[in-house]
This record gives C-alpha cells, structure tokens and sequence, in this order.
C-alpha cells in the first residue's frame, strides 16, 4: 500500500512527460473560429449587435503548445463536472436563471457559466473545511462535516450574491423611475413621439432605468416591433413600477394613449408608495430604537420593585 503512492506518481509523471513532448513534436491543429468569423458577421449583428470586425484583422495571441494540448485534455472533462454540480446546486431551468442574472445586471453570464462559478466556490469552500479539518482539527467526522458546511456555504454564496444584486438594481430602479417619468412625460408633452422621447433620454441620462431603455431601443433597431419590445422589457425587469411604465408605451405605441398623463399619474403613485415606505420604515427604526431602552432599564425598574419586597412579606428591615 506505501509503494503504490509513488508508483502512481511514477505514472503521472511519465504521462505529464509523454504530453509535453508530443505537444513539442505535433503541432496543435489550429482553430476554425478564426476561419468561420468572417463569413458569421452578418449573423452575429442580427443576434448580438456586435459585428466584432477587429478579431478578424487580430493576430493569435501565442499561446505555450503544452499548456493548450492539457487545458484541450483536462479543461473539457474538468468544465462538465463543475456544470454538473452546479445543476445539482442551483436546480432552476436555464430560462429562470438567465432572468434572474438579467435582473441582478450580470447580462455577460450566461446560465452555465453561473453554474461553473457556483460549483467552483462550493468546491473551493468544501476544501477550505476539509483543509482545516485535517490540520487542525484531525478528526475525519469533523473534516468531512467542515467540507460539507463549506461546501452548503459556498453555494449559498453565489445564489446570495445574485439574490443581494437583484435587491439593489430594484432599488435603484425605484428610486429613478419617478425622475425618468417625468423627464419623459415633459418630452411627450413637447411634441416627442415614444421613441424619440426614449432616445432622448438615453442620450443624455444614465442609470438602471436608461440601461434597459437603451436596451428597448436596440432591440427595436434589430427590428422586433416597438410593443413587443416594450412588453419584453416589462416582463424582465425586476421593478413592477417599471414594468407598468414599459407596459404603458407598448400601449401608447397600439392604441395611440396619453402617454404624458399616463406617465405622471404613474409617477404620483410612486412618490405616494414611496412616502408610504418611508414611513413602515420610520415606524420600524422607532420600534427598534425602543428595544435598548427597554432591555437597560427594565432589569433595573424590577430591581427597585423586587427590593423591598423581603421586608414587607417577611416584617424585617
């Protein structure tokens, strides 16, 4: 059992040789991706927007010809265990995950990269405990419950971050949207169209409500149709008052409504939702700044109740 260790390690040695020396000698075949980009700029302009004509004049970045034959060798088997476990941790569907990656404002990830990153930190976590268990600790129960916390812990983590993300851009959201209505109320009322009101707005602002706007506006030139690009939005954004204003322009650009009056009775109820959320929360911290007071004098005050209480049940001073 002791000579079998360096046995193994014999092997993987000689294995790790065979590979450095073949990739000295064969030569890696090279990409088609460089090959085919030229003829898929016209499909990835409809798709994406992005015709990305500097990769076709940018020369291969040189690359070490033993580390490209072992990432080709360990990086497609090593990529399909992480998205394995990160099925098994995060169990939505890849349509619910991309939404909520949309919402959050991780537009660049994609479902399964979400998921190779999930299993990579539970991974990593799940080591760290096992790590410290054997150092430290020495005991296996202990080490095999320390990776299993880190393990819980690390696929928390990422879910967490995401769910932490969404919370703040509807915040965010919430908070723009009264200025983004009227803004946009005052250039329909000038004598703006929808879009033309829209680009406006994108031009000269900034903000979570101006990134999906602009993002309407792309789409539209892609050449989906103004009310389904509208009710699109409306259905991926996170802010159910942004969702109402996305809904009243596809509307507006069907049916021909007063956006102006539209968009600021909107906006009124935001500001009154809004007051009456100040208040809850004003209401709460008041409660909550009670609860110190309470905790420090109520002892002492039974105290002082508790005190004499000796002297008249039992008549001594």
């Amino acid at each position: 059992m002791s000579g079998g260790l360096p046995g193994v390690a014999v092997v993987v040695g000689a294995a790790m040789a065979a590979a450095g020396l073949a990739a000295l000698v064969v030569r890696p075949l090279p990409r088609l991706a460089p090959r085919v980009r030229p003829y898929t700029v016209v499909a990835r302009t409809r798709v994406r927007g992005s015709a990305d004509v500097t990769a076709l004049v940018r020369p291969p970045r040189p690359t070490a010809r033993g580390g490209v034959v072992v990432r080709r060798l360990l990086g497609p088997p090593a990529v399909a265990a992480a998205r394995r476990i990160g099925q098994f941790i995060e169990r939505r569907d890849d349509e619910a995950l991309a939404r909520s990656l949309r919402q959050a404002g991780f537009v660049d990830v994609t479902a399964d990269d979400y998921r190779v990153r999930a299993a990579g930190h539970a991974v990593l976590f799940a080591a760290a405990g096992a790590v410290f268990g054997i150092v430290v600790v020495r005991s296996a129960v202990a080490t095999l419950g320390l990776a299993s916390c880190g393990a819980v812990f690390g696929a928390a983590r990422s879910r967490g971050r995401v769910d932490r993300a969404v919370r703040e851009r509807t915040e965010r959201m919430r908070l723009e949207l009264y200025t983004v209505n009227q803004l946009l109320a005052m250039h329909v009322r000038t004598g703006a169209g929808p879009i033309q009101a829209v680009q406006r707005l994108v031009d000269r602002g900034s903000g979570t409500v101006i990134d999906e706007l602009e993002a309407v506006l792309l789409a539209i030139r892609r050449g989906t149709g103004e009310p389904l690009a509208f009710r699109r939005a409306a259905e991926l954004t996170p802010e159910p008052a942004a969702a109402r204003t996305y809904k009243l322009f596809a509307a507006g650009a069907e049916r021909g409504v007063d956006l102006a009056a539209g968009l600021r009775a909107l906006s009124e109820d935001l500001r009154d939702a809004r007051r009456e959320e100040i208040r809850k929360t004003a209401t709460k911290r008041r409660a909550a700044m009670l609860v110190p007071t309470i905790a420090v004098l109520a002892p002492v005050m039974l105290l002082f109740i508790a005190a004499p209480l000796p002297s008249i049940v039992f008549g001594s001073r």
